[in-house]
């Protein structure tokens, strides 16, 4: 299965407030964002279930992935296509022994070691970074991987690569031209005052003037 990675639309009540997450992400879906993670680290079990299902929904009236992160369990209740992985959370082989067929399992790395285990381990694609500096997530390394080390975890990798942490409208063409083969985002787009614009730019972004198209990296199996 070849999973539309290109933009992934990561939710953060926090990044959004005041306006209303779900409002954000259909202006997105409307705009063409081919998939949502739902990251939500506050809410109790019966809520996070009630907002993946609604989530759920949203996705599928525009024909786009939906993934969870971090918890297998709502993700599979709900319905969901997928679910993203960090370190500290079910190992992806674990995972993918529960995992019906077809559904999608993600993870973080940041290592060639990471990169490299990553299909035997279960996972479909493995979100690297944060590749530039970012305050989205408390627990982010507070040094970020930069291009060049972008573009050596996709030369290493073994599933497609999604470049994630401090990308902007302004930068995605970069780590897409390091090999990545799409980018995650959650303030870029929880704090946009039009978000289906961000959306529409971060899926075609513009290559600065007088800038030819590098080679291709290696992006990983499909």
């Amino acid at each position: 299965m070849i999973a539309d990675l290109r933009l992934i639309v990561v939710t953060d009540d926090g990044l959004a407030h005041p306006r209303d997450v779900e409002v954000l992400v259909r202006a997105c879906l409307a705009a063409g964002a081919p998939a949502v993670q739902l990251r939500d680290k506050r809410s109790d079990d019966s809520r996070l279930l009630e907002r993946a299902v609604a989530m759920r929904a949203l996705c599928s009236e525009h024909g786009a992935l939906f993934f969870v992160n971090d918890r297998l369990d709502i993700a599979l209740a709900s319905g969901a296509d997928g679910v993203h992985l960090g370190p500290d959370d079910l190992p992806p082989e674990a995972a993918r022994r529960i995992a019906p067929e077809g559904f999608l399992i993600g993870v973080s790395a940041r290592d060639v070691a990471g990169v490299a285990a990553a299909r035997a381990e279960g996972a479909d694609y493995a979100g690297c970074g944060p590749v530039f500096g970012t305050s989205t997530k408390a627990d982010a390394p507070s040094d970020p991987l930069g291009l060049e080390a972008l573009a050596r975890l996709v030369g290493a990798s073994s599933v497609p690569v999604v470049g994630i942490g401090g990308i902007t409208a302004s930068n995605a063409r970069a780590v897409r031209d390091a090999g990545a083969a799409g980018v995650a985002v959650a303030r870029g787009l929880m704090t946009a005052p039009d978000p289906g614009a961000v959306v529409r730019v971060l899926l075609d972004p513009p290559r600065p003037p007088g800038l030819s198209r590098p080679p291709r990296r290696r992006s990983g199996a499909s």
